[in-house]
């Protein structure tokens, strides 16, 4: 935004005695920064970066507010005197809550034109003066104090001005010049012919300020802000004034610019006041905030006096009121932004100074949260199907109505899901399901020449609901192969089954039970092209299933850490012959108990010759196994020594003896 040093002194003399260095510096100090520099007809303009939250300081007035508060300076009061208001020359009705308030007045216009400096005040503002008073005074006051008004010719206005929401297929001629049709979403001013303007946006040809003109009707109103920036956007246009009502106007401001408006006209042409009436009352601005020290001190980073705090509120407009708790804050009507404790803080910390803010570590409090239990859901089945040979696939949220139309069910209406301003048709629905976007990979996958293409997906999906779009994650997995020679599902005669047989597996291996793990397998089948342009077929096995169908993860457990031996390990093989109708739980069991524990890291049997035709198995009498028991010994605290190794060996054949076994020769 741009903002001129002799306008900006106007508001704050104290800014005269900084130099352009120091000013800029102390902009960017309050959260201001200053892009850039300029000269524009021979005054120095500043183009300040003003945040989209702050549509208070998108004003000199604004700004200068910022700066008297930082340095403790008093600001200019307003010219004009209050209107003596009285009795309504044209009837105005309020229709909608978007417009609470609407000041207005009627004034008969006499010679004159805009003075020099204020011309030259809007061309360095880059905004071209029209030299027509009526016009000049009102883009002058939106500059200088933030509040956008209006000037209406009140000879073209037909009966009553109604402040109302549009008809569907209304049209509008604005001040640009384009006609436009309106929606039921629309706030419009109106008379008896119809919509005369785009509340809060743009005025319309029809009633617009000529040379001509001799009567006008000023409008200083309020309009929600939600309002203002959906219409604004609606018909792409982006005004000075939707700027600022988009982003909060200061809904007192709106009798005090009418003041303002009148004043001007009034000095610069000789107009005179017909009447000037207020229609509806200020909205409220919401209720006191309270800041307790507790939090003032952990945002500061160190304990601050409550005066302190207290006075560097009430010096940014706010009615603060010292309590038990801390401090009672009423914010001023032009800053909705203070709305909770934190914001407070985080005011008092901006103008006390940045640079004051104690630097130090943050807290630390404790291990980190755990992962929450749908991340490691989502983390389980991505492996198991990378596992399998699945590649993971990220598609857009967005689909085309045609797409949509083929996937989403029937209890899933499409209007619900479609964007108000998508970026084009082709991704102008919240996708249903998560398939399409997978298929469009397999196309692309097949015409580059791929002969089987495995993916999955894991991502929200969308709900059509009455309130708003539900999501709801799914996973969907596809499966292709060209059909042919190369068609990995030819062999066997059922290839439908021997596909829908595999996912079914597939999706079991997940957690899902068998009928509803072979509900959820689809068939497609598809066409697409080759990397030479021929046409091939395209069989596709899919299927997709929310994910609270999956079991959840259970608990991990976490094992005990056993520490590693730092000495040899020592290996002994024990060939027996077992009856055949042995257990080997039994066996192991008996000679594991023959064995010092501390020592003993392994025991089981690693061959088995049972095999009557086995070359082997013919030296094994009848009715007998030949077992073959691995056993692995190691100490934590030194090297093993044969003669102690040969005697647990011996300790377990006597063992596996005493349950019938023997060594075999």
């Amino acid at each position: 935004m741009w903002i001129e040093r002799k306008a900006l002194a106007q508001e704050i003399p104290a800014v005269a005695g900084l130099d352009t260095r120091q000013l800029c510096e102390l902009l960017a100090s309050l959260g201001f920064p200053v892009d850039g520099v300029t000269a524009h007809e021979g005054t120095e303009v500043l183009d300040v970066d003003i945040t989209p939250n702050r549509g208070d300081a998108m004003s000199h007035r604004g700004l200068a507010r910022e700066i008297a508060a930082k340095l403790q300076q008093p600001l200019m009061p307003f010219a004009a005197p209050a209107i003596q208001e009285g009795a309504p020359v044209v009837d105005v009705r309020l229709e909608s809550p978007a417009c609470p308030v609407y000041s207005t007045a009627v004034l008969d216009l006499g010679p004159g034109a805009t003075p020099l400096e204020v011309q030259t005040f809007l061309l360095a503002l880059e905004s071209t003066p029209k030299r027509l008073p009526a016009v000049d005074a009102s883009n002058e006051l939106l500059h200088r104090y933030g509040h956008p008004t209006h000037a209406f010719d009140a000879e073209r206005i037909r009966g009553a001005v109604t402040v109302r929401w549009a008809k569907t297929g209304e049209t509008l001629v604005a001040l640009d010049g384009v006609s436009r049709t309106l929606v039921a979403q629309d706030l419009v001013i109106a008379d008896e012919s119809g919509p005369i303007a785009l509340a809060g946006v743009m005025g319309g040809d029809g009633t617009k300020v000529t040379e001509a003109t001799r009567r006008v009707l000023l409008e200083s109103a309020w309009f929600d802000p939600k309002t203002v920036r959906a219409t604004a956007r609606r018909h792409s246009l982006h005004t000075d004034a939707s700027h600022r009502f988009g982003r909060g106007a200061d809904p007192a401001m709106a009798s005090v610019a009418r003041d303002l408006l009148v004043q001007r006209l009034q000095t610069w042409c000789g107009a005179k006041l017909s009447s000037a009436w207020t229609v509806g009352a200020v909205p409220s601005t919401g209720g006191p905030v309270v800041l307790t020290n507790a939090l003032l001190t952990r945002v500061a980073g160190e304990p601050l006096p409550l005066p302190e705090a207290a006075e560097a509120l009430r010096r940014l407009g706010c009615a603060v009121d010292v309590i038990a708790e801390g401090l009672r804050v009423l914010p001023p009507s032009w800053r909705h932004d203070l709305a909770i404790p934190d914001d407070l803080a985080e005011e008092v910390l901006r103008l006390r100074g940045y640079e004051h803010i104690p630097s130090g570590f943050p807290p630390l409090e404790g291990p980190p949260e755990p992962l929450s239990p749908s991340y490691l859901q989502r983390q389980r089945l991505s492996r198991r199907l990378a596992h399998l040979g699945f590649h993971q696939t990220v598609t857009y949220g967005f689909i085309s109505p045609e797409e949509d139309e083929a996937y989403a069910g029937a209890d899933n209406p499409q209007a619900g899901r479609t964007l108000a301003n998508p970026l084009s048709r082709e991704y102008s629905v919240m996708r249903a399901s998560l398939l399409p976007g997978l298929m469009e990979a397999l196309n692309r996958s097949a015409s580059r020449g791929a002969k089987e293409t495995r993916l999955f997906e894991i991502a929200p999906v969308f709900r059509t609901t009455p309130e708003r779009p539900k999501e709801d994650w799914c996973l969907a997995i596809v499966w292709e192969g060209e059909t042919g020679g190369e068609d990995p599902f030819t062999e066997g005669k059922n290839l439908l089954e021997r596909g829908r047989f595999y996912l079914t597996g597939i999706l079991e291996s997940l957690g899902l039970g068998p009928d509803q793990a072979r509900e959820c397998v689809q068939h497609r089948y598809s066409w697409g092209k080759d990397g030479s342009g021929t046409e091939v077929g395209v069989r596709v096995w899919c299927a997709e299933v929310r994910l609270k169908s999956f079991p959840g993860i259970p608990t991990r457990i976490i094992p005990a850490f056993t520490p590693f031996s730092r000495y040899p390990e020592v290996t002994r093989d024990l060939s027996l012959l077992v009856p055949a109708g042995q257990s080997h739980a039994d066996l192991r069991s008996a000679m594991v108990a023959a064995l010092p524990g501390e020592t003993i890291r392994d025991l089981r049997c690693v061959d088995v010759y049972p095999r009557p035709d086995d070359s082997k198995a013919k030296r094994t009498p009848v009715g007998q196994q030949a077992w073959l028991m691995r056993m692995r010994f190691q100490a934590m605290d030194r090297t093993l020594v044969g003669e102690e190794v040969d005697g647990w060996v011996a300790a377990a054949l006597a063992a596996a003896e005493s349950l019938g076994a023997r060594l075999r020769a």
